[in-house]
């Protein structure tokens, strides 16, 4: 594609000849002769310093926010934003893939992952193919691409929606996590339904505060009817969470609410929460259905609620809600079993902020006249301020607490525990064993007959961050082999 094609919706300045590119890159090392490279601004590491390499392996145009002195005289295209344009070139360079699917994109503290894969059920219930986008992975069909982020970079994001075109899906669902749409990784692409889902504290050591994690979630509603080309957009937002007024009042399209508590299009009547799932009379503007879910915990009514409100947006009916909904056993890492026959329950999730992991704590505390065990940690380089908090959760809704490593990433893992157990009261029962393997191990030779142990924190994650080093370590295998063991 011409350099003048690809920036013809872009705001720019080309300086120098208008060339063919024969491919995009962000990462100067993997420039082949032909492409194109994007200097983006990190945290770390500015793209800028790294143009010169880019020309050095061939590339023939460059994206820069200032013009850069090179060895050779090749095209610079110049922007005030080298992410924003990357999204927009993208976009135009694999033919606006995303006008030719449907697209879901769901955002909030908890729940997306969840939610994503039920509104997958619905939807190919109702006889579409559909892709789907995510923190555990991304999968076109049936097919499973690696996920290395919730929401890809928007390069990588085109690239695959085009491949997605490509093999004929109808529907993207997609993860669109705070940090894609501060970071512009949505950029050039339009979604047809925008999903809230709840906001609850994380991320601050990137937002810094909430009004600015507020704002970058809502970007997603205030985008939804900037672009014309689809029509039938909605917004799909919870009533029941603190901010869902404040997020339906950003929206630039048609709300759809959801809730239990607040008055609400979509809402749950006549709910019985067992250890075996949910049920409840899902009520809707078209009339109510009886669901008999097989996931459990309140917070999976209000995952159910949103799928059903995206896809009945979307003219998916009643009956495929139902029977999609109905079909789906468990979400990898998201309140899962881990079960070798023995006497007492064993769960892993993904829970770790203050919320979700209340949310989770509270659910066991439902499934269990006995004790709850709780192990957990919290990642290094990430939000301090929740940990205490997390510390005063636990000692909240659980009856012991085994304190560990999360992902400490480049912080000293003791430091982390110390600062969660800040927020323990006097007098809790608790433990600390910085080992992770050992703490999960500690607890559940602690478990007696009808006891319910939590590990909380990495969900579906097969590995764990230390400074040095990133080793293979799954919370389901461990638990696994302990209780093989036993």
């Amino acid at each position: 594609m011409r350099i003048s094609q690809l920036v013809a919706n872009l705001e720019c300045e080309v300086i120098g000849p208008d060339c063919d590119v024969q491919g995009l890159q962000y990462d100067s090392r993997l420039i082949q002769p032909g492409e194109l490279f994007f200097a983006i601004r990190g945290f770390k590491v500015d793209g800028h310093e790294f143009v010169q390499h880019a020309v050095d392996r061939g590339a023939v145009a460059v994206v820069v926010e200032e013009q850069q002195s090179l060895s050779q005289s090749i095209t610079q295209i110049i922007v005030s934003d080298s992410r924003v344009a990357m999204g927009e070139m993208a976009a135009a360079y694999y033919g606006y893939p995303g006008d030719h699917l449907r697209v879901i994109g769901i955002t909030g503290t908890n729940g997306k992952t969840t939610t994503t894969y039920l509104i997958k059920a619905i939807l190919q219930q109702a006889g579409y193919k559909v892709g789907l986008i995510g923190t555990i992975q991304n999968l076109i069909g049936t097919e499973v691409i690696p996920a290395k982020r919730t929401t890809p970079e928007s390069l990588d994001l085109q690239r695959l929606l085009a491949e997605m075109v490509a093999k004929q899906v109808d529907y993207v669902v997609m993860e669109v996590s705070s940090h894609a749409l501060e970071l512009k990784r949505t950029a050039g692409l339009e979604f047809d339904i925008g999903v809230f889902t709840n906001l609850t504290q994380d991320h601050l050591d990137f937002h810094h505060d909430f009004s600015h994690y507020f704002q970058a979630k809502s970007r997603l509603f205030t985008d939804l009817a900037r672009r014309q080309c689809k029509t039938r957009k909605a917004a799909v937002i919870n009533f029941d969470d603190s901010f869902g007024l404040q997020m339906a009042a950003q929206s630039s399209a048609p709300v759809y609410s959801y809730g239990v508590n607040q008055y609400s299009q979509f809402h749950a009547d006549n709910i019985a929460v067992t250890p075996k799932g949910v049920k409840y009379d899902l009520v809707t503007p078209l009339g109510s259905v009886a669901l008999s879910l097989q996931l459990t915990g309140k917070f999976n009514i209000y995952n159910s609620l949103a799928a059903s409100a995206a896809c009945f947006a979307e003219g998916v009916s009643l009956q495929d809600i139902k029977i999609g909904l109905e079909s789906v056993s468990g979400v990898p890492g998201r309140f899962e079993l881990v079960n070798e026959g023995q006497d007492f329950t064993v769960l892993v999730d993904y829970a770790h902020t203050p919320d979700s992991m209340a949310n989770v704590l509270q659910t066991a505390r439902n499934l269990t006249s006995q004790r709850v065990i709780v192990v957990f940690g919290a990642g290094g380089d990430r939000d301090r301020t929740k940990r205490p908090l997390m510390g005063e959760v636990a000692a909240r809704y659980s009856d012991y607490a085994v304190i560990t490593s999360d992902n400490p990433r480049s912080e000293d893992p003791e430091q982390i525990c110390r600062d969660i157990e800040q927020g323990i009261p006097h007098g809790f029962a608790y433990t600390t064993i910085i080992n992770r393997s050992q703490a999960i191990e500690y607890a559940i030779r602690l478990a007696k007959p009808g006891d319910v142990v939590i590990i909380a924190g990495k969900g579906h994650e097969t590995y764990q961050e230390f400074a040095d080093r990133t080793i293979a370590f799954d919370d389901r295998a461990e638990a696994r082999r302990v209780l093989k063991e036993l």
